[in-house]
């Protein structure tokens, strides 16, 4: 049965393109049914009209009151997703979210978790730490989403050896080639059902051998 996800974008949503993009080309048994962005002018929402994805603009200017995010959990399931994928996007997700699809929110962060991770930690801010502390590898990590920043259940986490005095802007890229890979696949180990849980940790089904990814 064909997984319904939903994306959660606030800038150039590269991630997002990208998924959507690979979803097609390996002919993935899933759709991407909704974009969901508290910014309504960022290249996210144009990618999104321009592929016929349904767009849901959700900020405190529009819906001061929604707290709990209780208007955005009810337009999400009105399209009985199966996944939420958080590509480069600027809000917290309220507990009451989380609550309501526990292991099935994912985030991709531009380190080696638990390694510059965690509130004010994000994008660039991240890659300059990286080079202040001239540190020789860095990386990317796919998560689950739990109620803190950053500290949900690793899915998957690859690095990249530094060369020397490598730029910020030049980590960047690096990095982003690398959550490229590691965030499509991890969405096709989600909608292949090649994810399942023990002891709070998911783990990856490989033929008749289950194997842990953290």
């Amino acid at each position: 049965m064909k997984k319904a996800i939903v994306v959660f974008a606030s800038g150039t949503g590269s991630n997002f393109k990208n998924i959507v993009e690979k979803i097609k080309i390996y002919n993935l048994d899933a759709e991407v049914v909704l974009l969901v962005s508290n910014n309504s002018n960022c290249n996210a929402v144009t990618f999104a009209k321009k592929n016929n994805i349904k767009t849901f603009i959700y900020n405190s200017k529009k819906y001061p009151n929604d707290f709990n995010q209780d208007i955005l959990l009810k337009k999400i399931k009105q399209y009985e997703i199966d996944l939420i994928i958080l590509a480069g996007y600027m809000k917290k997700i309220s507990k009451n979210l989380i609550k309501n699809y526990k292991n099935k929110i994912l985030n991709i962060h531009p380190s080696l978790l638990p390694k510059y991770g965690g509130k004010g930690f994000y994008g660039m801010k991240v890659h300059e730490a990286v080079y202040a502390n001239k540190d020789k590898k860095t990386g990317a990590t796919v998560h689950f989403v739990d109620e803190d920043y950053d500290t949900g259940p690793i899915l998957i986490q690859k690095e990249i050896n530094l060369k020397l005095d490598e730029k910020p802007s030049k980590i960047s890229g690096k990095v982003l080639e690398l959550e490229h890979e590691i965030y499509f696949k991890s969405v096709r180990l989600f909608c292949e059902d090649k994810i399942l849980w023990k002891n709070n940790k998911p783990l990856i089904k490989e033929w008749k051998v289950e194997k842990s990814i953290n």
